[in-house]
């Protein structure tokens, strides 16, 4: 009598190795699409720090006032006197959709020469606005 020498794998051993490795790899897809979010998030945040040490930079150096955007974000921050002194050109952006960080509504309220608000939406942190104060 002659021993069935089995070469290969069967069916059942061969659809659960594809469905372990299907779980994993959508762990994994998960996981790194929330390390992005909170890559993106912490770039933002770094951001609006590099905004907030320029406009106090700005306040210092240019008579005591903070500059006042044209819309509801700033343009490049830039001191004309008594020499030109650009404190952050050019501005950061989103990473995700481009736009400038904004100052929110009512703008007028919140940046203009006496001090400033200025707010990124977050992905992944509640709450998910964050935002930089003036210092004065």
């Amino acid at each position: 009598m002659r021993k069935k020498i089995q070469i290969g794998f069967t069916l059942i051993e061969l659809l659960v190795v594809i469905s372990i490795l299907a779980i994993l790899i959508t762990l994994g897809l998960t996981s790194f699409a929330s390390a992005q979010k909170k890559s993106r998030d912490a770039k933002r945040k770094a951001d609006l720090r590099d905004y907030k040490n320029a406009l106090e930079q700005y306040y210092s150096v240019c008579g005591m006032v903070y500059p006042t955007p044209a819309s509801d974000s700033y343009e490049p921050i830039i001191c004309w006197s008594p020499t030109t002194i650009g404190m952050l050109d050019p501005l950061p952006n989103d990473p995700t959709s481009g736009d400038p960080y904004f100052c929110p509504t009512p703008v007028t309220d919140n940046c203009n020469e006496f001090g400033y608000v200025l707010c990124a939406q977050l992905e992944s942190e509640s709450p998910s606005e964050y935002c930089v104060y003036s210092s004065q």
